[in-house]
Parts: C-alpha cells; sequence; structure tokens
C-alpha cells in the first residue's frame, strides 16, 4: 500500500521590495482590507492537504508576527539568507530540522510571498500533475510579441512559440531541492527561480498551466490590478 505523500508550503517574504519605493516591503503593502502576504498565505492554509507553511523572513522582519496569520498553528517562520536561493533553502532545511520523518515522500511549494492571488484550483492541479521525481511549476505561455533590446533599439524580434513565463507555486521533492540549490550554491551558479536549480541537475519539471492572474507584485501599479483579481475571485468577501 503506497504511503500518503506529506506537502509544504514555503513562502519566501525575505526581499525588501525595493522598486516599489515603498515605505514598508511590498509583501506588507494593503490589498483589499488584508496585506499582501495574508492574500498570499490565504490558499494554502485553505488546504487540508498542506502540512504547514514555513514563511522565510529578513533577519529584521518585525511585521509579520503583528498579523494574526502569523499565530496559526500550522504557520511557522524563519530568517531568510542574502539571495532568493539562500532563503529557499533556510526555508526547506527548516522542515527537514522539524517536520519529522514523513512515511512517504516529502515536497515542497515555494511562492512568492509578492503573488496574492494564486487561485485555488491551479495549486490543486499543480499538485495532481507534478508529484513526482521531476515536479513542476505554475506557468503561461507567452503571448506577446518578444524583441532583444541593443542600446535602446530593437536588436531583433524573438519567436514566443514554446515559450513560458515561470510562475509560483513551484513542486519539487524536498530532498532533491535541497540538493539542487545546494549544487548551485556551491558551483556559483546563478538561479532565479527553483525549476532552474532542477533543471540543472538534470531535472525536467512539469509546466503546469496556471492563470494570468497569478501576478506578482513588483511595481505599485500592481496593487490596483491585484485588487481587481481578488474581487473577481471573490477573495474580498
Amino acid at each position: 500500500m503506497a504511503s500518503t505523500p506529506r506537502y509544504w508550503a514555503v513562502v519566501v517574504a525575505a526581499g525588501n521590495g525595493s522598486r516599489m519605493a515603498a515605505d514598508r516591503p511590498k509583501q506588507y503593502l494593503p490589498l483589499a482590507g488584508r496585506c499582501v502576504i495574508e492574500w498570499s498565505l490565504a490558499p494554502f492554509l485553505d488546504c487540508d492537504w498542506i502540512a504547514g507553511i514555513v514563511v522565510v523572513l529578513a533577519a529584521a522582519d518585525c511585521e509579520f508576527a503583528k498579523l494574526p496569520v502569523s499565530r496559526d498553528d500550522r504557520v511557522f517562520s524563519v530568517d531568510g539568507g542574502a539571495s532568493r536561493a539562500e532563503s529557499v533553502l533556510c526555508g526547506l532545511r527548516w522542515i527537514e530540522a522539524n517536520a519529522g520523518k514523513a512515511d512517504g515522500r516529502s515536497y515542497a511549494l515555494v511562492h512568492d510571498a509578492a503573488r496574492p492571488c494564486l487561485r485555488q484550483q491551479d495549486l490543486d492541479r499543480l499538485r495532481d500533475l507534478a508529484s513526482n521525481a521531476d515536479g513542476g511549476l505554475l506557468a503561461v505561455p507567452v503571448t506577446d510579441t518578444l524583441k532583444r533590446e541593443a542600446q535602446s533599439r530593437v536588436d531583433e524580434t524573438i519567436s514566443r512559440d514554446a515559450l513560458w513565463r515561470a510562475q509560483t507555486p513551484q513542486l519539487f521533492e524536498l530532498s532533491r531541492l535541497v540538493q539542487a540549490l545546494e549544487v548551485a550554491a556551491s558551483s556559483g551558479l546563478a538561479v532565479t527561480d527553483d525549476a532552474s536549480a532542477m533543471e540543472a541537475i538534470g531535472a525536467r519539471p512539469h509546466l503546469v498551466r496556471g492563470s494570468g492572474s497569478n501576478i506578482k507584485i513588483t511595481h505599485a501599479e500592481d496593487l490596483a490590478l491585484a485588487e481587481f483579481w481578488l474581487n473577481r475571485q471573490g477573495g474580498s468577501d
């Protein structure tokens, strides 16, 4: 009889969001009656198949502990590192050290705290399609025409065929993702997401069709767009 896998969420919130030019990190900006990170955590808290959520914070973060969600029994926090990859590793190592020995495989779903519009059905589909050795990530096909720039002019037009925009969460076996990120760190490989670290050790992650509404808050105008999507999803009820 096959054992039941365990799923942990790692929500990365250690960045300072300097491009927002705001008075606080972007994950704490107000959005539709909550702050951004509260919306980003909500889909995981609504899942009975998520064993726990590790929120990775900047060492000097004093804001998260003020939020009611920080006192949820399934939410834990840990200090991050100097880069996103280091911060993810901090979260994964916390799980390895504190979650105990699972009977089956353990998977980590790594999510950006600045993505507050994750849909429940996309999260469930990612679990269903990517719970394997290669793992997978939410992504959407590129629809815009792409231009390569040189000195502020078009250098060439790039075919968008077979190109996808990576999103989060990204789901991988816990131990394999730790290995991939450690290999990347030791070899000096710069990885911009967890999938690229997995690719570097030979994995071919599954592209799971996500939603265009799963935006990442980067600029001030993104907050209004996020509020629109949350209202469409019924998130502000």
